[in-house]
């Protein structure tokens, strides 16, 4: 019964399908926008990498796809091959975020159309995806600074269904923190190395943000007009 009732707590607000569906059809509303507004508008991958030009929304989207790619391919990477110590609970919940992972990269490649930037090599090297520890650690650390990155991004977004598209993202992205910090230790959800004295989840810069997850990215990613 326990489990059961975590499960609800972690799927049934926004469970696989609505989501998928949700993506799907918010992301065919702003591809228009992306190709009426920049046809011309292409940032696909070249041998000296990507670039993330923050001059306009389709940077910030660029920067929120770059990141959602690298939580994709390290929760898919989880749910293909879990640790052994993961219970049949945790095994389904880490099935659930990379969906939810999965459906964010997609809705992001989905809105930008030709203006998205290219599929990013990751470097999961430093990552013992046989050891609990090593990958609830690394979720965390994803998680934390995903929803940080969000935060300190929402300011540069000037498009209000940008803006509100971001905000349903992020605040799915808080929920994945939130459960892997309770699995580290129970009641650390919302303590103060993720909230500040305001009460508020922490923002990071992207220049921040790009410097940490550059540790797990392969490709190199240009930054301009920060």
């Amino acid at each position: 019964m326990e489990n059961l009732q975590e499960k609800s707590m972690l799927t049934a607000p926004l469970q696989r399908r609505s989501f998928l569906q949700f993506a799907g059809a918010g992301a065919a509303a702003m591809a228009l926008v992306a190709v009426g507004c920049k046809k011309d508008r292409n940032n696909g991958p070249m041998a000296s990498g990507v670039t993330l030009d923050f001059k306009d929304d389709f940077g910030v989207l660029n920067y929120a796809y770059a990141l959602e790619q690298l939580e994709a391919a390290f929760y898919i990477q989880v749910a293909s091959k879990p640790p052994t110590t993961f219970s049949p609970a945790e095994k389904t919940y880490f099935q659930d975020i990379q969906f939810h992972e999965i459906a964010h990269r997609e809705f992001f490649k989905k809105a930008l159309n030709t203006a998205a930037i290219g599929s990013l090599e990751v470097d999961f090297s430093t990552i013992n995806f046989n050891d609990r520890t090593s990958v609830l650690n690394a979720a965390k650390a994803f998680e934390d600074l995903g929803v940080a990155a969000y935060n300190g991004a929402g300011a540069r977004i000037k498009t209000d269904a940008y803006l509100v598209a971001a905000g349903k993202i992020v605040s799915v992205e808080a929920r994945h923190a939130a459960y892997v910090r309770d699995l580290i230790s129970n009641g650390s959800f919302a303590n103060a190395e993720v909230v500040n004295a305001q009460g508020l989840d922490m923002a990071l810069s992207p220049d921040k943000v790009l410097a940490v997850a550059g540790k797990y990215i392969k490709t190199k990613i240009n930054v301009i007009n920060l």
